[in-house]
């Protein structure tokens, strides 16, 4: 095992990043001489949504009371430099693996090559990479984004009698980031086949409920002809939501504006389950266990597929129970 430095520093940012986090417990990792701990460094692009908590969590948990691993978690805060840095400080730790959930497809080439020529192998989690040479990366584990964007348009498709002409207001997450440009792609795609659906406008809400309630808050003065809102995460629709009900509008099963999501968290499915959202879309979060697994086959020697798609469904009112929501881990 490759260690080069004192890792107090790494081991204080990842107490920084979880306990900052609501709802994501923490237990530092811990101290040892063993040189059969196995060190993983997870450069983390932030805590932007219930989503990326819950998938903090899951990775936390996996790794926290297995005294075989010790997981060092970097909180990016959403800035693709805060990854690089905390990339190039893993290398000169000498960490045995890296896991990488990147905040934009673009701008990786440099710090990959950085780190396949350090012997450093590494996972790409929830969203993708552009890069030229796909072996900077052992695999690529995370959601098939364009699927979840086609379950939402044909959901619409079934929803909408063919001749009927909707109006959609589109809540885009960060521009650039995977989830947006393929789930993006879904919707653009579908209107571009029907002729009576048009997307009113494309407003950035950066997967935030803050930002997403900001911006539909100001388009709303202006604009409240919407049938249908397609928003990118839960996050941004409750903030979405929100600025709906000051303005008067109504949603959800018999209101004026189908309201379409995605992630599918407890949140989001309870309103789903009491009718005020149409539609949830889910990405599962809970990577931590799938991604032990890759680790472990790839420490045993045996194969790794390039992409790794988690399992995921989409959920109406019609089809989940209230046992279910509160079922749900995140």
């Amino acid at each position: 095992m490759r260690r080069f430095f004192d890792k107090a520093l790494s081991i204080f940012l990842s107490f920084a990043f979880v306990c900052g986090m609501a709802g994501c417990s923490f237990r530092p990792a811990q101290e040892t001489s063993d040189p059969d701990v196995y060190v993983i460094g997870f450069s983390q692009l932030g805590s932007e949504s219930d989503w990326r908590i819950a998938n903090t969590k899951s990775m936390n948990d996996t790794f926290a009371n297995n005294p075989d691993y010790e997981l060092v978690i970097d909180n990016a805060r959403q800035q693709q430099e805060n990854q690089f840095a905390a990339v190039r400080r893993y290398i000169l730790e000498g960490v045995d693996f890296i896991i990488i959930a990147p905040t934009v497809e673009d701008g990786w080439q440099t710090i990959l090559t950085e780190v396949h020529d350090a012997g450093i192998p590494v996972i790409i989690m929830d969203r993708s990479v552009a890069v030229d040479d796909e072996d900077l990366y052992l695999t690529n584990i995370g959601s098939d984004f364009l699927r979840q964007g086609n379950l939402a348009v044909e959901w619409l498709e079934d929803e909408i009698p063919e001749d009927t002409e909707i109006k959609i207001l589109h809540l885009q997450g960060t521009i650039g980031a995977t989830a947006q440009i393929q789930r993006t792609k879904a919707l653009e795609d579908a209107v571009a086949k029907h002729p009576n659906w048009e997307i009113t406008s494309q407003l950035y809400g950066d997967f935030t409920e803050a930002k997403a309630y900001e911006v539909v808050t100001d388009y709303l003065k202006e604009n409240s002809d919407i049938d249908v809102l397609y928003s990118e995460n839960d996050n941004m629709t409750f903030g979405a939501m929100r600025a709906l009900d000051e303005a008067g509008i109504s949603y959800g099963n018999g209101g004026q504006v189908k309201i379409i999501t995605f992630d599918a968290t407890k949140e989001a499915l309870q309103y789903c389950h009491d009718g005020k959202i149409n539609l949830c879309v889910e990405c599962n979060p809970m990577f931590g266990p799938r991604v032990k697994e890759l680790i472990e086959n790839y420490r045993n020697g045996l194969p790794i597929p390039k992409h790794v798609y988690v399992d995921e469904s989409a959920y109406t009112t019609q089809n989940i129970t209230q046992e279910f929501v509160d079922s749900r881990e995140y």
